[in-house]
């Protein structure tokens, strides 16, 4: 089967899982995508960071102990961007809600794709570490009688907004990889919004064990008449699930007219451009969500095993300008292809 019948399967089963009529929750899979060619970066990039990272231990190991003292948060490492104006400091001295609204719950019709996780604010399930790291966890137990606690995930919306017509997100990755595991950083407007005519756009997204990248713009449903509102790109990346991976995502947008560029690189390579679609809300309303999510549509009904599965953010930090400047952003542009329409 060629690869264009091979998509357009794919779009019809997506099709009939999830009805002509789209959903209430926003949704971060797609049917089908223009594929980028993708050349791994120079080995050494980044170190390989630990394979399993655990919540902050116990206060008070013996009862009538003194609670230990609070552990003093390092300094965080220096990004090298003088235009930096968020960057959460990512360590466990500090409580993740302090930086994002922890959602709860298994939302709408498995937030809109039939998904099997229960998101919860537990330690669990989202913590900062020691050594300056963001940790969201997913735990799959099949054989838990309890459905509310057989997956449970993090799903963590920032409270800082971009804020700015025009800037740059940055994150550097370590992404779970498994069938029936879904992570994804991304943006959407702050709520309340409108989905998906104000927008949603994907950064870092995988899904089954696929090592493949998938950049992504939403701005319609998944049904025929919409089919022009979705841009994709895939981008293989061999080892995506064994080594940490940069997101670059630049926004250059006129406040008034509310016209402008997206523009997304991964590991320093341009991987796709855009135009910003009419319709969309201003961009320094947006803000930024991290997530696992388990089985559902996208997954193809796959679930995961029994397990912990981890998503760690290194870096993560909001500029006025992309690393290199908006000069870098103007040449990235002419190199960038246009996401694939549906």
């Amino acid at each position: 089967m060629g690869l264009f019948d091979s998509l357009e399967k794919k779009f019809d089963e997506l099709k009939k899982d999830i009805g002509f009529g789209g959903s209430k929750q926003p949704q971060q899979g797609y049917p089908g995508a223009q594929q980028q060619s993708y050349y791994p970066p120079p080995q050494g990039q980044y170190p390989p960071p630990p394979q399993q990272w655990g919540p902050p231990p116990p206060q008070g190991q013996h009862p009538g102990s003194p609670p230990p003292n609070p552990p003093q948060p390092q300094q965080q490492p220096q990004s090298g961007n003088p235009t930096d104006y968020w960057v959460p400091t990512l360590h466990a001295s500090r409580a993740v809600s302090e930086d994002w609204d922890q959602k709860i719950g298994n939302g709408d019709n498995g937030w809109g794709n039939n998904e099997l996780q229960h998101y919860t604010s537990s330690n669990d399930n989202s913590f900062y570490t020691p050594n300056n790291k963001l940790v969201l966890r997913a735990v799959s137990n099949p054989s838990d009688p309890n459905p509310a606690t057989r997956y449970t995930s993090a799903r963590l919306v920032s409270r800082q907004r971009l804020d700015r017509p025009r800037g740059c997100l940055t994150a550097t990755i370590n992404n779970p990889s498994a069938p029936g595991i879904w992570p994804a950083f991304w943006l959407l407007p702050s709520e309340p919004f409108g989905w998906p005519h104000e927008g949603e756009v994907d950064v870092g997204e995988s899904w089954n064990a696929d090592p493949t990248n998938h950049t992504c713009l939403h701005w319609g449903h998944f049904t025929p008449q919409d089919n022009d509102k979705h841009r994709v790109v895939d981008t293989p990346i061999p080892d995506l699930g064994r080594r940490a991976v940069k997101y670059e995502f630049a926004w250059d947008q006129d406040d008034a007219s509310g016209r402008g560029r997206y523009l997304w690189w991964i590991d320093g390579r341009p991987v796709m451009k855009c135009e910003i679609p009419k319709g969309f809300r201003r961009m320094k309303e947006w803000t930024v969500l991290l997530n696992i999510a388990m089985g559902g549509n996208v997954c193809q009904g796959k679930t995961p095993p029994q397990g912990t599965f981890e998503m760690v953010v290194h870096e993560l930090r909001l500029s006025g300008e992309c690393d290199g400047g908006w000069g870098r952003f103007e040449g990235s542009w002419w190199q960038a292809p246009e996401g694939r329409r549906m």
